[in-house]
């Protein structure tokens, strides 16, 4: 995905007004090393010592570890009770957030480190081109899609 500032995206990807927009999660999060970050989804709010940012880069990188797979947040977003167990004993996984200056644009790769076998890789190669979709229009038009 491209888009023309390095600033706007960053502001995207940590400004829980925009996350919301475009992903349906917010996040709090003062985005440095270590720091906690609250995943708020649903009505659901999740937190946990080991959720926390990895590493942020303004415009450049920014990673966390994966969200704690709660009850709570399972019944918020309608996943069955065995495939959130399933989910929550899995590693926890990374996402990482790449922007690179591509001319007058910026290109965002997304890359998530995750057992590929498990149930969690599935959800997330179905979830994250609608998401990144969404993103793009939002920034490009001021309006992300339509909720599937």
């Amino acid at each position: 995905m491209t888009c023309s500032r390095p600033e706007r995206l960053w502001q995207a990807l940590t400004e829980p007004a925009f996350t919301e927009r475009y992903w349906g999660v917010a996040f709090e999060s003062d985005w440095t090393e270590g720091s906690p970050l609250v995943w708020k989804q649903g009505g659901a709010t999740m937190s946990d010592p080991e959720q926390v940012v990895l590493v942020s880069d303004p415009y450049r990188r920014l990673a966390y570890t994966w969200h704690t797979f709660t009850e709570q947040w399972a019944q918020a977003v309608g996943i069955a009770e065995e495939v959130r167990a399933e989910l929550a004993v899995e590693r926890r996984s990374t996402v990482t957030f790449d922007l690179e200056p591509l001319g007058s644009q910026v290109k965002l790769t997304v890359t998530q480190d995750f057992d590929p076998e498990g149930i969690l890789h599935d959800m997330c190669s179905q979830g994250w081109p609608p998401i990144l979709s969404s993103l793009k229009t939002l920034l490009e038009t001021g309006e992300p899609l339509p909720a599937r």
